[in-house]
């Protein structure tokens, strides 16, 4: 038993942990070893990974009796392709100090039950960074899925390396490579990201900078697009590079014009204080670029998603690709497409909207790939210089000009708390259900803004409310911070009920 070497892999769909647990047990058998190769399927949807176990051990007169899945405190080498992976490890026992070594990528793959934190839902890497050391025996962890990615090849191969680079197995790095260069498929690519993360070294060079995109178009446009940069670097302020990033946001959205109507509304609000020229410049530009039916088909179709999903799957460019989409609009988001009048008018009509709840009640799978269905969104896209005159608009552009107005308001006395008021923004996300959410947790926010806004922490009390709305999907944080606030106020407590 002592001769066996058991190694764990966990990764998740489309990393390659077949392939890469296929690699070890062919480098343990080209070097006189038996091997076994089991695997244990983890959830969909990034819930879990699929455990690949190999155990090895050299061959001699009797037959070595393998077991089918890791044991927890029996793991010689851990192999996570994303940093949390290896803190579930921990958690599940399958590192111990004294023996296990642990080979993990430090970038992240969000996890289901992080995105669907209404805010920032993120786990703490950080934290598992710092205490992987004290869980192993030795660690060799850096960013191997950009080392693939540089290399032209897939996490697998990089991890592979890392492998070589532990010094964990009894092989030299000539046996590695030779797997490497064995490969059905992509051979060079997969020994350059095989090298690459055996010879990584930390870099110590700051983020690269990034250059402004390159715009093309007519020159007449080109011009008016100059003069609409010339004017945001004039304008006063201490967040740029938000504003410019806020700029390019609204025109692609919209157009030149629209930029132009960024900039307006945002000029009252800069040069007062670096947070609220931030918040205003960001903000403004998320609530005019809300997502309705012509931006989410003009995404669905432009060439970058369909270069971003082949990259994603690992699809080769030769390779054949099906791309189904679902859409299940519900007839308020059909009814805010129709011009202004008539979409108000069918709004206001309640038979007129169960007709189109009738019409609409059953999602649609809309083939990209083929020519009818991207012609289909094509179609719906090219709504958007009608968008002005679409029901969903002045709704919209409302509610911009009631978030600037409260913010104007009390602008020139309390700057921060007009920077926290465009932050209660973030609320507001999406399109269909989650749009709607969002907007019933925004109002529950500024309905309860008149408890405290005369306080001298009237700032820190919107921003409190706006976490506790950001924390969970449930609204019971949100509704507890609302209770606090009454607690100390003697304010109006209307419009405070708990949200949908």
């Amino acid at each position: 038993m002592s001769d066996i070497i058991k190694v764990a892999i966990l990764a998740v769909g489309g990393q390659g942990g077949g392939v890469l647990s296929g690699w070890v047990a062919k480098l343990a058998e080209a070097n006189g070893f038996r091997a076994q190769v089991t695997s244990v399927a983890g959830v969909a949807q990034r819930t879990g990974a699929t455990i690949y176990y190999v155990e090895m051990a050299p061959a001699g007169d009797q037959d070595p009796v393998f077991a089918l899945s890791p044991t927890p405190g029996d793991v010689d080498i851990l192999i996570a392709a994303e940093i949390m992976e290896a803190g579930r490890a921990a958690q599940r026992g399958f590192l111990t100090p004294d023996r296990t070594t642990l080979i993990a990528s430090t970038h992240r793959i969000l996890a289901v039950t992080e995105k669907q934190v209404p805010g920032d839902g993120r786990g703490d890497a950080s934290a598992v960074t710092a205490e992987m050391a004290s869980y192993a025996k030795r660690v060799v962890a850096f960013d191997m899925d950009q080392v693939a990615r540089s290399s032209g090849s897939f996490i697998s191969a990089s991890l592979f390396g890392g492998l070589a680079r532990s010094g964990a197995l009894p092989f030299a790095p000539a046996a590695f490579r030779a797997v490497l260069e064995g490969s059905n498929k992509g051979a060079a690519a997969s020994l350059r990201a095989g090298e690459a993360a055996l010879t990584h070294a930390a870099s110590t060079a700051g983020p690269a900078k990034t250059d402004r995109p390159s715009v093309r178009g007519p020159e007449p446009d080109l011009e008016k697009w100059r003069a609409l940069l010339a004017r945001a670097d004039t304008m006063p302020g201490h967040a740029k590079a938000v504003l410019h990033a806020g700029l390019e946001k609204v025109v692609d959205y919209q157009d030149l014009a629209y930029g132009t109507e960024y900039l307006d509304r945002l000029a009252p609000f800069l040069g007062h204080a670096s947070d609220l020229d931030r918040n205003a410049a960001k903000y403004i530009a998320n609530a005019m670029c809300y997502d309705d039916l012509p931006r989410v088909a003009d995404l669905k179709t432009r060439a970058s998603r369909q270069a971003r999903l082949r990259k994603e799957q690992e699809i080769p460019d030769d390779g054949l690709v099906r791309v189904t989409e679902y859409f299940h609009p519900r007839a308020e988001e059909i009814c805010a497409t129709l011009p202004r009048r008539l979409g108000a008018a069918v709004a206001a009509r309640p038979w007129a909207m169960r007709a189109l709840r009738m019409l609409f009640r059953k999602g649609r799978r809309v083939r990209t790939d083929g020519i009818f269905g991207f012609v289909t969104l094509w179609c719906v896209a090219g709504l958007r210089p009608y968008r002005r005159r679409q029901l969903r608009h002045a709704t919209e552009a409302a509610h911009v000009d009631a978030l600037s107005e409260r913010a104007r308001a009390i602008q020139p006395p309390r700057p921060a708390q007009a920077a926290e008021i465009f932050g209660c923004q973030r609320l507001i996300k999406g399109y269909s259900d989650t749009h709607a959410r969002g907007h019933s947790r925004f109002d529950q926010v500024m309905a309860g803004l008149p408890l405290f806004e005369d306080r001298d922490d009237a700032a820190d009390w919107l921003r409190r409310l706006r976490e506790a709305a950001l924390a969970d999907h449930t609204g019971d944080q949100l509704s507890g911070a609302l209770k606090t606030v009454r607690s100390f106020t003697a304010a109006p407590q209307e419009g405070l009920a708990k949200p949908a």
